[in-house]
């Protein structure tokens, strides 16, 4: 396993870092346990959860992976230290988590809290906040015009920002979190905060975890150029595009238990006739090469330059053994030029 800095926090993290969202609905507690198991055998040290877990987000999901990974942790209390455990406060608009209020000092606190005592540890390595208050580009508004930058209030947004920082500072002190990263946010969104933290010499974030994958690669070349930069290490999530890049949901298909069978908080927004035609594409590429379309994906989002740690998730141990694979087996020239040739021709397919 290779291993790369977690940005500017002091951690080394495995190149894989273990996604655990479906712990809860689509995986039991003994599933979970063995992939944990695995993920720690095969050399990955970087687990991450969010107290909104399992998906898709209910009232009643609410809390159960951070749960899962907590009754593992109370079992092998000496093996915490083995890995960076990273988890997420949600952002607002859930009516079921502290009455959808945004990310405060108070909802931080509050947030962290719960989290340890879900997780039954007495820290946090990475504490993200899911996504911002304010509404980003994220989840299928991306496109131009969807939002309107220029009606957002930036002093209001920013003076959110520093009581954040306030509460990431107080909860690092107090020896809860270690670190503090993002996630579903903008070059806007880094740029601030650290334009905050060094004004009032307060955290830094070391981190933002976005959707990157060969079907939206959004972040490629701006935010990604910031975060090397700026030493703020990239988490691609969802690097699969929520299973579409194995070809399992070709042409309408729905393999029983698979995540598309489920209702999406924000619909099947990747479900679109173009992403279908270049999912169909890269699969030709994945042939001539002898591989999977998994592999083609996986290994090519580790080899972008910038990418940190790629954050994988499987519901079965057949899935996570081949996504681990992946990682050990870097595509060669001839085929990252085939791939880009589809790539060209599909750059935003959803």
């Amino acid at each position: 396993m290779k291993f790369s800095p977690l940005g500017r926090s002091g951690l080394s993290v495995s190149r894989v870092c273990l996604g655990t969202m479906t712990w809860g609905t689509q995986n039991t507690q003994a599933e979970a346990d063995e992939q944990i198991e695995y993920a720690l055998s095969e050399g990955i040290n970087f687990i991450d959860t969010a107290e909104m877990y399992s998906v898709p987000p209910t009232a009643e999901s609410y809390g159960k992976t951070e749960a899962i990974i907590g009754n593992w942790i109370e079992r092998n209390a000496a093996r915490r230290d083995e890995f960076v455990l990273a988890t997420k406060i949600a952002g607002p608009g859930l009516s079921y988590i502290r009455n959808g209020s945004p990310i405060s000092r108070k909802t931080i606190i509050e947030a962290v809290d719960t989290s340890l005592a879900r997780l039954k540890t007495d820290y946090i390595d990475l504490y993200q906040l899911h996504w911002p208050n304010r509404t980003s580009p994220h989840f299928a508004k991306h496109h131009p015009n969807m939002l309107q930058f220029s009606c957002v209030d930036a002093a209001k947004e920013s003076d959110g920002m520093l009581d954040i920082l306030y509460g990431l500072d107080d909860c690092i002190k107090a020896g809860k979190i270690r670190h503090f990263g993002l996630s579903d946010d903008t070059p806007w969104g880094i740029n601030e905060f650290l334009r905050l933290s060094d004004k009032h010499n307060l955290p830094k974030p070391v981190s933002i975890q976005n959707e990157f994958s060969l079907l939206h690669a959004k972040d490629w070349p701006y935010l990604i150029e910031n975060c090397v930069h700026q030493d703020v290490a990239y988490l691609p999530w969802s690097p699969l595009a929520t299973g579409a890049l194995t070809g399992k949901y070709l042409d309408g298909a729905r393999p029983e238990g698979s995540r598309w069978g489920f209702a999406q908080r924000h619909g099947l927004f990747r479900d679109t006739e173009l992403a279908n035609e270049a999912v169909k594409s890269y699969l030709e590429v994945a042939k001539k090469h002898n591989l999977s379309l998994a592999h083609l994906a996986l290994a090519w989002c580790d080899q972008v330059d910038g990418v940190t740690s790629t954050i994988i998730g499987a519901t079965s141990m057949s899935q996570l053994k081949e996504d681990i694979d992946a990682f050990k087996n870097p595509l060669s020239e001839a085929v990252l030029e085939d791939v880009m040739a589809v790539y060209k021709r599909y750059p935003m397919p959803y």
